[in-house]
C-alpha cells in the first residue's frame, strides 16, 4: 500500500464492526440503555452530594470528581459507538480519531489518579484520624483534584503529538475504537520514541497509581488488624466500595489493552463491542451504584430525601 502521512489521511476504517449483522439493532438498544443509565446514576448521586451539606467533605468531593469523569468518558464515547453500530461505513475522520484517543486515554488516566487520591484520603482518615482535617484542607482537596485532571491532559497531548505526525502505511484499525497503539502500528518507519514514551506513560498512569493504592491499603490493613473491632468495621465499610471500584476498572483496562495490543481480527465483532462496552460502561455504571448503595452516609441521605422526617 502506498505510504501516506497521517496528517493527510482523511479517515481511518474500524474493522471491528464488519459482521454485526442481525445484532446491529439489539446492540444499539443495549448501548443506548447503558448510556442513559450511566448518565442518570452519576448525575443523581452527584446532585445528592451537592444538595446535602453534611456530605460536603473531602471524600465526597473526590467522589464528585470521579462521577464527572464517568460522565466525561461516557459522553465522549457512547454517541460515537451508537453512530458506528448503525452505520454501514465504519470510518472515522483522522481528527475525530485522535480526539477519541484523547477522550479514552484521559478518561482512564483521570480514573486511576482519582482512585489514588481517594485511597490517600482513606489512608489519612483511618491511619491519622486526629490529623485528618488539618492535612486534608479545602486547598489541598482542590489541588489534588486539579492534579488528577491536569496531568492526564498534558501527558496525552504529548502522546498524540508524537503519534499524529507519523508516516502511515495503512488506515485500517482492527478494533471498534481508535487507540494510540493501533495508529502507531500503522507507521512505516521506526516508532522507538513513541514506544518509549508509551511505556513511560503506562508506568506513570497505570503501574505507579496501582502501586500507590497497594501501599496505602497495606498501611490501612496494618492499622485495622492492630485496632479495635469498631476500627476494623469502619475501615471495611469505607474502603470496600473503593476496592471494588479499583478491581472493576482494572479488569476493564486489561480487556482494553488486550484488544489494542493483540490481533483481534479472529474475534467476532459482537464480542469486541461487548469487551469495549465493559471498559466504557461497567465502571461508570458500577461506581455510582456501589457508592450509592454501600456508603452509609449516602444511603442515609437517600432515605432522608425519599422519606423525610415528620415534624
Amino acid at each position: 500500500m502506498m505510504m501516506m502521512n497521517s496528517s493527510q489521511v482523511s479517515s481511518f476504517t474500524l474493522s471491528g464492526y464488519t459482521d454485526t449483522g442481525l445484532f446491529r439493532f439489539p446492540l444499539f438498544l443495549v448501548v443506548l440503555l447503558l448510556y442513559v443509565l450511566i448518565v442518570a446514576a452519576n448525575v443523581a448521586v452527584m446532585l445528592l452530594i451537592c444538595v446535602n451539606r453534611s456530605l460536603h467533605e473531602p471524600m465526597y468531593m473526590f467522589l464528585c470528581s470521579l462521577f464527572v469523569n464517568e460522565l466525561y468518558g461516557s459522553t465522549g464515547l457512547f454517541p460515537f459507538l451508537l453512530v458506528q453500530i448503525l452505520s454501514d461505513l465504519h470510518t472515522v475522520s483522522a481528527p475525530l480519531c485522535f480526539l477519541q484517543i484523547f477522550c479514552v486515554y484521559s478518561y482512564a488516566c483521570v480514573e486511576f489518579l482519582s482512585l489514588v487520591v481517594m485511597s490517600y484520603d482513606r489512608y489519612l482518615a483511618i491511619c491519622f484520624p486526629l490529623q485528618y482535617h488539618t492535612c486534608m484542607t479545602p486547598q489541598r482537596v482542590a489541588l489534588l483534584i486539579a492534579g488528577s485532571w491536569l496531568f492526564p491532559f498534558v501527558a496525552i497531548v504529548v502522546l498524540i503529538s508524537l503519534s499524529a505526525p507519523l508516516q502511515l502505511c495503512g488506515n485500517i484499525i482492527n478494533n471498534v475504537l481508535c487507540g494510540n497503539y493501533s495508529v502507531v502500528k500503522l507507521a512505516c518507519y521506526d516508532t522507538s520514541i513513541n514506544n518509549i514514551y508509551g511505556l513511560i506513560y503506562t508506568m506513570l498512569s497505570v503501574v505507579l497509581p496501582l502501586f500507590l493504592i497497594l501501599y496505602t491499603y497495606v498501611k490501612i490493613l496494618r492499622v485495622c488488624f492492630s485496632g479495635s473491632k469498631q476500627t476494623r468495621q469502619k475501615a471495611i465499610s469505607t474502603c470496600s466500595p473503593h476496592l471494588a471500584s479499583i478491581l472493576n476498572f482494572s479488569f476493564g483496562c486489561c480487556f482494553q489493552i488486550i484488544q489494542s495490543r493483540f490481533d483481534m481480527s479472529a474475534v467476532p465483532s459482537v464480542l469486541s463491542i461487548l469487551l469495549s462496552l465493559y471498559f466504557l460502561s461497567c465502571q461508570p455504571l458500577f461506581t455510582p451504584l456501589i457508592y450509592g448503595l454501600n456508603t452509609t452516609r449516602i444511603r442515609a441521605a437517600w432515605r432522608r430525601l425519599f422519606r423525610p422526617e415528620r415534624r
